[in-house]
């Protein structure tokens, strides 16, 4: 089969001009079809057209554009390249867009010889057809479309030698800057994404950030509420007349590990040993001593020994009418290891017996200290745990109490007696020591609405109820005395709060009618509902001029001006 010229090359619609320019220029043949897709923006830029046409004068290349858009061919009209409607028209230059340029010539019939040297050129056949007429053999498919064009230089539209021909030179000899299409891809992409963050801030600088705290002065008054009441665990209603709250326990057990470093210290040395000979004296009486026993302490430079043995006394000499008795030696061994206990020849007090005295000495003690497990040590890791533990215990059965609608009495918190063990035990050798502790916690809650209904029925009491009504019940800073054991199941317990009194003000309902009005607009609406004496009206940040719309943004204070201290 002879090797056919041309190539047929299909642009996609997102082909830059840099990437048909490198197929032109990576093609082997000479005749190159460029079949574009529909709107085909790359192309409808002159400057691209000229790269174009630029880059395949100098590869030496005839390029025709497989098109039928409309807009397409006076720009290629005016840099002279070929355009047909599909591959099977006619080729042609298209009449350039001002009145300067001459028709462009058609294929000429030596180009087409040259495409296909072995076969005349019949010049009355389409693109197409001489791209067939290249080919030799039957088996050639009739979807090859890529078959080889070849095409005439556009003839000059004037006389050579004239200006405007000079003219159109010059300015073809200029050489073309490619654009910088990366470049224009980044500043795309910073614009985006700077569309972007001017749309959240935006968004956040009208939506989200904007708040209204709006500040109602009232002429209302406040009244000190102190009530006494129990708080039973076994009542399941309140009793008003009796004032008996139904109440609730909850408790709670954490179990928590410490390990501290030892510190207490052990002598595990040898234990000094020696005798001693003991004496007495008895006056007018011949009766002998009794016997010191075995086991007894004997003491000499602040240490103590055992003997070991029984001392039996004998009588010896005897002086004014006393007798004085001796023992027998006696071992005996320091109650303690350590060098401490050697001693000479020195003077003991025997335990027990004023009128016995004995001489001895002892030797053979040594020191050998290690570290040992001391109460002291289990004493402060047992403080550690109960630290650490006690605190979260109180928050955690407040929380419990509060999530069941009851009023957490945190003054009942109580905190039982700890189950401890240790490992290893106190007076065993070891660096450290691991204190493991188990405690039960407890606190008392009470009804929040039968409380609360106690301490607005007493308040009520107090004020004129046919012009003024409970506000606040005073209860979330309330507090509590209790009286007696707070583990029992009815405790004694006095609330004192301070309940606030005045005109019916709606905050959910105001929210509602000032939600996205002026300041002015806003503060006349709130001013206009009786009762109120003073408005002032606060917005956040300072760009915000309005209210917002949104009463989650709102937020209301009633300001009494007379309220009490509590009592």
């Amino acid at each position: 089969m002879t090797a056919v010229a041309k190539e047929t090359i299909y642009i996609d619609v997102d082909d830059e001009i840099t990437n048909i320019i490198d197929k032109v220029r990576g093609s082997d043949k000479k005749i190159i079809a460029l079949v574009l897709p529909k709107r085909a923006a790359v192309l409808q830029s002159i400057v691209n057209m000229k790269l174009l046409k630029r880059t395949a004068d100098n590869e030496a290349k005839k390029v025709v554009l497989i098109t039928s858009e409309a807009g397409l061919l006076p720009l290629a009209g005016a840099v002279g390249l070929h355009v047909a409607k599909n591959l099977q028209s006619k080729p042609a230059i298209p009449t350039a867009p001002t009145a300067t340029q001459a028709p462009e010539p058609q294929i000429s019939e030596d180009e087409l010889e040259e495409a296909a040297p072995s076969e005349p050129v019949d010049k009355s056949k389409t693109v197409g057809e001489l791209s067939g007429a290249a080919a030799v053999g039957a088996a050639v498919s009739s979807d090859e479309d890529d078959e080889p064009i070849e095409l005439d230089d556009p003839e000059p539209a004037a006389a050579a030698g004239t200006s405007g021909t000079k003219k159109a030179a010059k300015k073809g000899d200029k050489k073309i800057k490619i654009p910088n299409f990366d470049k224009f891809r980044l500043w795309l992409m910073l614009g985006g994404a700077a569309i972007i963050l001017l749309a959240v801030g935006i968004y956040l600088a009208l939506f989200a950030m904007p708040k209204a705290k709006i500040t109602i002065k009232t002429d209302s008054t406040t009244v000190n509420a102190n009530i006494p009441f129990t708080a039973s665990t076994t009542a399941t209603t309140l009793d008003a007349d009796k004032k008996i709250v139904p109440a609730e326990r909850k408790e709670t057990k954490k179990t928590n590990t410490q390990k501290v470093a030892a510190t207490g210290q052990k002598n595990n040395g040898a234990k000094a040993t020696g005798t001693v000979k003991m004496s007495t004296q008895v006056c007018g009486s011949f009766t002998t001593p009794s016997s010191v026993p075995s086991g007894t302490g004997v003491s000499a430079n602040g240490h103590t020994y055992i003997t070991q043995e029984t001392a039996s006394f004998s009588p010896g000499s005897i002086s004014g009418g006393c007798v004085n008795f001796s023992s027998n030696d006696v071992s005996i061994t320091a109650q303690n290891p350590g060098a401490a206990y050697n001693t000479g020849s020195s003077t003991f007090t025997v335990a027990g017996r004023s009128d016995v005295s004995a001489t001895g000495s002892a030797s053979g003690g040594t020191d050998a200290i290690v570290k040992v497990v001391s109460q002291a040590d289990v004493d402060s890791a047992k403080q550690k745990l109960a630290e650490s533990n006690s605190q979260t215990a109180e928050d955690e059965l407040a929380k419990n109490l509060e999530k069941d609608t009851m009023i957490a009495l945190k003054d009942t918190f109580n905190v039982g007696d700890p189950e401890v063990t240790t490992t290893p035990n106190v007076g065993d050798e070891a660096s450290e020591v691991t204190v493991t502790s188990t405690t039960k916690y407890s606190m008392l809650g009470v009804n929040k609405d039968d409380l609360k209904k106690l301490v607005t029925e007493n308040a009520k009491t107090q004020i004129d109820t046919s012009k003024q009504s409970i506000l606040d019940d005073g209860l979330a800073d309330a507090s509590y005395v209790i009286q007696g054991d707070k583990n029992a199941a009815q405790v004694k317990i006095t609330v004192q709060s301070i309940v606030k009194a005045g005109p019916q003000l709606d905050a959910e309902g105001i929210k509602k009618e000032i939600a996205g009005k002026k300041k002015g607009e806003t503060k006349s609406i709130i001013e206009a509902r009786p009762g109120i004496k003073d408005v002032t009206v606060d917005y956040s940040p300072f760009w915000v001029g309005k209210t917002p719309k949104k009463t989650s943004k709102i937020t209301i204070v009633f300001d009494t001006p007379n309220d009490n201290k509590k009592p």
